[in-house]
C-alpha cells in the first residue's frame, strides 16, 4: 500500500454536504461522478495528496443507503492506493483478511476497487484502489 488515496464519507444530501465541505476546506469540490453499479453519486475534494469522497445513495437498497439507515452520516471507509490490486488481494487473503469482492470492480475516479470486510479490520471498511 502506497498511501491513503481517499476517505469516504456517507452523506444524506450531496449538495448541502458539498457546501459544508467547501466552507470547511476553503475550496470547492473538483468533480462529481455517478457509480451506477453501486447506486451512488460521489463528489471529490483534494486535500494535499489525499482526497475526501462524499457519497450519496441514488438507490434505496444501495450499500450507502443501508449504511445511512443503520449508522447515519459519517466516515464510511478509508481507501488505500495500491500498485497491483490483484497481488494485494492475494497477499491480504493469505494474511487472513476477509475480502468482500475478490474480483476488482470499476469504482469512481477511474479506479479498480476491492473492499475488505470491517470485521477483519477492527471495524473499518477498507477499500483498495488501483488507477486504471
Amino acid at each position: 500500500m502506497r498511501k491513503i488515496e481517499h476517505i469516504g464519507i456517507a452523506v444524506s444530501d450531496l449538495e448541502k454536504s458539498n457546501q459544508l465541505f467547501t466552507r470547511l476546506l476553503g475550496k470547492a469540490h473538483f468533480k462529481t461522478e455517478s457509480v451506477d453499479g453501486e447506486g451512488v453519486e460521489t463528489s471529490f475534494f483534494q486535500v494535499g495528496e489525499t482526497k475526501v469522497e462524499l457519497l450519496q445513495a441514488t438507490l434505496p437498497d444501495s450499500p450507502i443507503a443501508k449504511y445511512l439507515e443503520k449508522k447515519s452520516e459519517g466516515v464510511h471507509h478509508i481507501a488505500f492506493d495500491v500498485e497491483d490490486i490483484r497481488s494485494e488481494v492475494q497477499r491480504l487473503k493469505e494474511a487472513g483478511f476477509e475480502i468482500l469482492n475478490e474480483t476488482p470492480k470499476q469504482g469512481a475516479d477511474n479506479k479498480l476497487v476491492v473492499f475488505l470486510h470491517p470485521r477483519s479490520t477492527n471495524g473499518v471498511l477498507v477499500e483498495l484502489c488501483q488507477e486504471i
